[in-house]
């Protein structure tokens, strides 16, 4: 059974699911009556709430992290898909013991040319699926929050220990891609 979160609720993926080795990010929302380019990225960070390298930059140019671990499936321009608009694989145990944090990201491409936002959306989510059962773990629907934002962080994945956790974070940006740089570069 799914869980759903709310903004800032968490869950820890290694005790729902002690076997859980491979998960994949669903990332997903509704257009309203505009074609908007939305772009997931992830950022591997280490204890220091900082990117690794640049190659563990995970996005529409970098499709695979340096260990492997994460991939991205590739950008949808359309958003125009019954399921996902966008996925992401990570397999847990593959990832580079100096990442502890695996943050998910969505930003909008062009979105200050194009006057875009998130305001232009409808039923945004990311969702957290066991690769090998398909099973949906975790759920959480971003709110209207972010109506004027270009970027938003959609959710982490957070190494404690031994331990993964899911966390709904939603926390944007007006600086489109940019903004999610400089909150995790340098």
């Amino acid at each position: 059974m799914s869980i759903n979160l709310k903004k800032g609720g968490s869950i820890n993926l290694t005790k729902q699911m002690p076997k859980l080795n491979k998960v994949m990010v669903g990332l997903g929302w509704e257009m309203s009556s505009f074609t908007v380019d939305l772009d997931a990225s992830v950022f591997m960070l280490g204890a220091n709430n900082r990117l690794l390298s640049d190659e563990y930059f995970v996005f529409y140019n970098n499709l695979k992290s340096p260990d492997g671990s994460v991939q991205h499936l590739g950008d949808n321009r359309s958003g125009s898909t019954e399921d996902d608009d966008e996925v992401i694989l990570a397999n847990l145990v593959n990832i580079n013991p100096a990442v502890q944090d695996v943050v998910i990201c969505v930003s909008i491409h062009d979105a200050n040319v194009r006057r875009h936002n998130f305001g232009l959306l409808r039923d945004a989510y990311i969702r957290i699926v066991d690769v090998d059962n398909q099973k949906e773990i975790a759920r959480y629907d971003l709110d209207a929050s972010h109506a004027t934002e270009n970027a938003v962080v959609f959710g982490r994945i957070r190494k404690t220990g031994n331990e993964w956790h899911f966390q709904a974070a939603s926390q944007g940006t007006s600086q489109e891609l940019q903004g999610l740089l400089d909150m995790f570069v340098g």
